[in-house]
């Protein structure tokens, strides 16, 4: 029987309602634990991606286990000061935003990855080396499991091309600008995790050549987690060992200990989430069957968005002599299947189907289409059940909306 840190399915929906994203919050400190094992030899700091879950539990959860916290936008920041993070704790990386938000971000002591030659000379111009910033490099190199989440190819928006680097080191001595650490990230879902080696000694290159007072070198993250059972992932020991190796070898040559980052998002939580649902209608078409579920792409838009796999169970009927093929569907007017041709125990109305791999990526991308509201979070800890968001009510639905008389 499938439970949550002992907790049964069916009495997580009875108490909380259908659907809900149920989180283990002891499955993200053994995920935190796996990456600083994976990295012992040098000075590594974790900064949590919070953009994969922002619950503000979940950033409390990750600050108590001494990791801070990699933001993208000015809300992510409110966010983690009030999880209580100190500004010093929390790089910003936005991707082309007002400088507006950049000057709001400055003013709480933030510190900010540039990630762009405009805003490189923006801030030079403003500020000049009052504020220690990093610089954000694109290194053209093609990684990831889908192009969507690729973000450090020569065609991705994200970062300075390795190719501009004679701009930024023209503005750096420009405005006399306090270079303090080097960051790149270049998608998600690594399988090989040598790409993050060959993309790092990039950086030892540009740090070697052209930046002697580095603080940090920031590696992003990318590191894969298993989706099924016999899923390529990334070996975070195996390429631990020789990241630690290069890097020790690397602040050998550079002549002074420089801190190794890295910011996992989907690594730390997406195996600890467990979305659940009901499933309301079976239909057996002529052509293939179907399990109709109370969710949709408003929940969960990962399948839709990145034709990403996610395991799915019936949780209620695990008698596996009787097994039907389904597509696994929702409830939102658009084609929005969950999974396609999954082999379940015989499903019946009422039944309850999960989705695991639901803590990255999931109710953070969730939204209100087709008006429908988004579910409830729970976050087991220490086998204590907590809820950490209320589900919403239609009058949520209304809240920002004004109605004006149109007679």
């Amino acid at each position: 029987m499938y439970t949550i840190q002992n907790r049964q399915p069916d009495e997580l929906i009875k108490e909380f309602g259908s659907p809900l994203y149920v989180y283990d919050g002891n499955k993200i400190e053994e995920q935190v634990l796996k990456m600083r094992n994976a990295f012992d030899g040098v000075s590594v700091k974790l900064k949590y991606a919070c953009k994969a879950l922002t619950n503000i539990n979940i950033l409390k959860l990750m600050r108590k286990n001494g990791v801070d916290i990699d933001v993208v936008s000015i809300e992510e920041i409110e966010l983690a000061l009030k999880a209580g993070y100190e500004p010093i704790q929390i790089q910003y990386t936005p991707s082309g935003v007002a400088f507006s938000e950049i000057e709001e971000a400055l003013k709480l002591g933030i510190r900010l990855n540039v990630d762009s030659l405009n805003l490189l000379e923006e801030f030079g111009q403003k500020y000049g080396n009052a504020h220690p910033i990093a610089i954000r490099i694109n290194p053209a190199i093609m990684a990831g499991g889908n192009i969507k989440i690729s973000t450090g190819h020569a065609d991705s928006k994200f970062g300075i091309p390795i190719q501009h680097i004679d701009k930024v080191l023209e503005l750096v001595k420009s405005y006399d600008l306090r270079i303090v650490g080097l960051h790149q990230h270049n998608g998600s879902d690594f399988k090989d995790g040598s790409v993050i080696v060959k993309a790092m000694k990039k950086s030892f290159e540009l740090a070697e050549q052209h930046f002697p007072n580095l603080e940090f070198i920031d590696m992003g993250s990318g590191f894969k987690v298993a989706y099924h059972d016999e899923d390529v992932i990334t070996d975070i020991n195996e390429i631990g060992k020789e990241v630690v190796s290069e890097f020790a070898a690397f602040e050998k040559r550079y002549g002074k200990k420089v801190q190794l980052w890295f910011e996992p998002g989907k690594y730390l939580v997406s195996e600890s989430g467990t979305f659940l649902m009901t499933c309301n209608v079976v239909k057996h078409n002529p052509a293939r069957n179907f399990v109709h579920v109370d969710s949709g792409l408003n929940h969960l838009i990962r399948p839709m968005m990145y034709d990403a796999f996610q395991e799915i169970l019936n949780v209620s009927n695990t008698d596996t002599s009787k097994l039907e093929t389904y597509d696994v569907v929702g409830y939102i007017c658009e084609t929005d299947t969950l999974g396609k041709d999954r082999t379940l125990p015989v499903v019946n109305p009422g039944d309850i189907i999960a989705m695991k791999n639901a803590g990255a990526y999931c109710f953070s991308m969730a939204s209100n289409y087709n008006s429908r509201v988004r579910p409830a979070e729970v976050l087991i800890y220490n086998e204590k059940t907590h809820l950490i968001r209320e589900r919403e009510t239609f009058e949520d639905i209304l809240r920002h909306q004004i109605e004006v008389d149109l007679s």
